[in-house]
């Protein structure tokens, strides 16, 4: 299980959606509800169909530490069957890794190559916090992308990880180890996503930006960004993508602008629910949009539904997001 020596290939630019996993109704005849795959197809081919580039799938809205390993193989193989039936054979899936260990970071990578998967996105290892120094960072990032199977994204998510940071030192090293192609940061510094996006010492061709947070989508592409991983985007592809479109455009006229600032708005003050109720939040919305899946929420401790009323409260955002939608025909 050794890694190529030759540059590996980042995922393509545009909006992924780090997906939610379905689970079927509750039943009291099991400990927890059974992983929901036909509904995961049925909601990754509305994606493909709609302007998603790629997902991530068992990422942290995925849930992957809820689930056990055969059902993260059985997920991820049963997306990409549906997707190559469905007429996607090559559409770009990006596994979630969020373990501490070394040698299981390797065999959740193992598992996601059989099982399909292209990428892996792999988190900080944060357990013990502050303790974990850019150094022994950079040194975790490396051995596992030497032995990865697939080439790996760094993901910095500071409020899963014990608020770890990976410094913009570590990003510019670590952008040089040819089997590291890029990252996803799930946090509000923008400076780091432009600095790690324009940073001469990187090869950008090799070694991609995207946000977590589609309310930073048009600032960060304009400065060279890839994209973004977004959880709107599971409710609203058509918009989310649209929005990247435009904000890709070169030269940007003054009419892309305008609607770039348009819909730049509307994603961000829908982000603003994302923001708050997370994947509950996500889950009931794709529910109430999509008609997929259930308003039972993920698995414990996330099970569960918005609180009454809440979905009617963000009414003005909701709308306007759908009535995007239906404008692009999606």
């Amino acid at each position: 299980m050794t890694a190529s020596t030759s540059p590996s290939l980042p995922p393509p630019d545009g909006v992924f959606v780090p997906v939610p996993t379905f689970f079927k109704p509750a039943s009291p005849s099991t400990v927890q509800a059974a992983v929901d795959v036909e509904t995961q197809v049925a909601h990754s081919i509305h994606l493909a169909k709609n302007g998603i580039r790629g997902l991530v799938l068992l990422g942290s809205t995925g849930e992957a530490i809820h689930l056990s390993r055969s059902e993260r193989f059985d997920l991820i193989s049963g997306v990409r069957k549906g997707l190559t039936e469905a007429g996607y054979p090559d559409y770009p899936i990006i596994a979630g890794v969020l373990i501490n260990s070394v040698e299981e970071a390797l065999e959740w990578l193992e598992d996601a190559k059989k099982a399909g998967a292209q990428w892996g996105l792999v988190l900080a290892p944060g357990y013990f916090g502050g303790a974990a120094n850019q150094e022994n960072l950079r040194e975790w990032y490396t051995l596992v992308a030497d032995a990865s199977p697939i080439p790996i994204m760094i993901y910095n998510y500071p409020g899963v990880t014990n608020n770890i940071t990976v410094s913009l030192e570590t990003y510019t090293k670590l952008a040089a180890h040819p089997n590291i192609v890029g990252c996803k940061m799930s946090h509000g510094n923008v400076s780091h996503h432009l600095q790690v996006s324009l940073d001469p010492a990187i090869d950008h061709t090799k070694f991609r930006v995207y946000s977590g947070f589609g309310q930073q989508l048009g600032p960060i592409v304009f400065f060279g960004a890839a994209g973004v991983i977004d959880g709107l985007a599971a409710i609203y592809p058509g918009t989310v993508a649209h929005l990247f479109e435009l904000a890709a455009k070169r030269p940007i006229e003054p009419e892309t602008l305008l609607e770039v600032q348009k819909l730049q708005f509307a994603v961000s003050r829908a982000e603003e629910f994302v923001g708050k109720w997370g994947i509950v939040g996500i889950k009931e919305a794709v529910y109430r949009v999509l008609g997929m899946g259930t308003l039972e929420g993920g698995r414990l401790p996330l099970k569960g539904r918005l609180p009454e009323g809440e979905w009617e409260a963000w009414s003005v955002a909701t709308e306007a997001m759908s009535s995007f939608e239906a404008t692009l025909g999606k």
